[in-house]
């Protein structure tokens, strides 16, 4: 194995960024801003609720989110790419499933498995994939792997309209199916590697491991030392994460959820709504390449209170919002706030904890993740259905960026004693 060797020209970590961000801009099958654009058209064919809707989404996200530990476990066991070929397979699968969906039972089954194969696993798997491959480059490189995800959530949710309103919600799905098996899954086959060294190289595309802990000129030291789950679990640090990346997913997936009624009360039109969608992840793509850069520079703690400060920002012009304009400023902020958050949330873990258990550790992660977006549409479709809108619940839902500010302000790095 080449590792004190000779290092390649072109770093074959670079192509595991552009796979890792293809497995970001796929799971948009299973995100909030492709599913919202399915609600009305559920509530509208069968008749359903809005909080039934809401609950059944909830509950299923819930479960899914619960079983995402293992996910990460089979990571570390199995490695990501046979785990990222199953998972990719199984939400082609659910796809064609939720096709068929003409019961609250089968709708269920279909939210379950698209939250768990989509918004849980093929997230995870971009973000356990490429910290594999960089330790002082990581923040550039997961800036880069969010490239796809802000693809997604730009192109998604005006594509799944398009193809609903043109062929139907049912074959809408079949498409997304479709494109995950031809598209994603020989992609997956062919070109994905675990880490590095399964191919002679080492991170950061470095010649020897002297060079791994040597930080480039104006950079932050950063270190290799890997934490297991268990050790992890015994620092205050990791407590304090999971509380701070569940709030943006539960506040996230609320909004996005309820989005077009939310912004229809302000008598915006579904089309506005989703352009709204498309606006946030464009503007959050720039802000997210320069986080990066600045989370190789800057604590990432620190950085993640800038977050939940604009959270606090962005409710507000929320509950000012009463024309397009208005609407537009809102999703500008939102996107900003978004784009720090994203590259935040997928570096702080491996900053902290090293890549030796990341798949176990990220799996509890983005369990937190997953559960917080479950219970982030609930309370807005039952204060629609109470108060016939939603200023009560935006204004309840400032304390919980209150609480990540000073979470994320107390979780400072650990330090492991030898």
């Amino acid at each position: 194995m080449n590792v004190q060797g000779e290092k390649p020209v072109f770093f074959y970590g670079w192509y595991i960024v552009v796979i890792g961000g293809l497995s970001l801009f796929f799971s948009g099958a299973g995100q909030t801003y492709s599913n919202a654009i399915f609600i009305d058209y559920y509530i509208e064919d069968f008749n359903w609720g809005r909080s039934l809707v809401s609950g059944i989404y909830s509950t299923a996200t819930f479960f899914a989110g619960m079983l995402l530990y293992k996910v990460g476990a089979s990571i570390d066991k199995y490695g990501t790419r046979n785990v990222s070929l199953a998972v990719s397979i199984l939400l082609a699968l659910a796809a064609f499933w939720n096709s068929f969906v003409v019961a609250p039972w089968m709708l269920f089954i279909g939210f379950f498995l698209i939250r768990l194969l989509g918004q849980g696993s093929m997230t995870l798997v971009g973000n356990t994939l490429v910290p594999q491959w960089f330790i002082q480059k990581r923040g550039r490189a997961l800036s880069l792997m969010m490239i796809g995800g802000f693809a997604g959530s730009t192109l998604f949710p005006p594509m799944v309209a398009w193809l609903i309103e043109g062929f139907g919600w049912e074959w809408a799905w079949r498409v997304l199916g479709l494109m995950i098996l031809v598209i994603f899954v020989p992609i997956v086959y062919f070109f994905m590697k675990d880490k590095p060294e399964d191919i002679g190289l080492l991170p950061d595309n470095r010649a020897s491991v002297a060079e791994l802990s040597t930080p480039e000129p104006g950079k932050k030291a950063v270190s290799d030392i890997s934490w297991t789950l268990q050790e992890a679990k015994k620092t205050r640090a990791f407590w304090l994460l999971l509380l701070c990346v569940g709030i943006p997913s539960m506040l996230n997936t609320g909004l996005t959820f309820h989005l077009i009624s939310i912004l229809g009360g302000s008598g915006l039109t579904p089309t506005q709504g989703a352009f709204i969608l498309s606006l946030m992840a464009a503007v959050g793509f720039p802000v997210t390449m320069a986080a990066g850069f600045v989370l190789e520079k800057m604590r990432a703690n620190v950085v993640f209170a800038f977050v939940f400060a604009g959270q606090v920002l962005f409710l507000t012009v929320l509950l000012l919002t009463d024309s397009l304009l208005m609407a537009v400023v809102f999703g500008v902020i939102w996107g900003m706030v978004g784009g720090i958050e994203r590259i935040v949330i997928s570096y702080i873990f491996p900053d902290y904890f090293g890549r030796g258990h990341i798949g176990s550790i990220k799996g509890i992660a983005q369990t937190m993740t997953v559960i917080g977006s479950a219970f982030g549409p609930l309370p807005f479709g039952f204060a629609y259905d109470l108060f016939g809108g939603y200023t009560e619940i935006i204004l309840l839902m400032y304390l919980f960026p209150v609480l990540g500010l000073i979470a994320s302000l107390l979780a400072r790095k650990p330090v492991k004693e030898e």
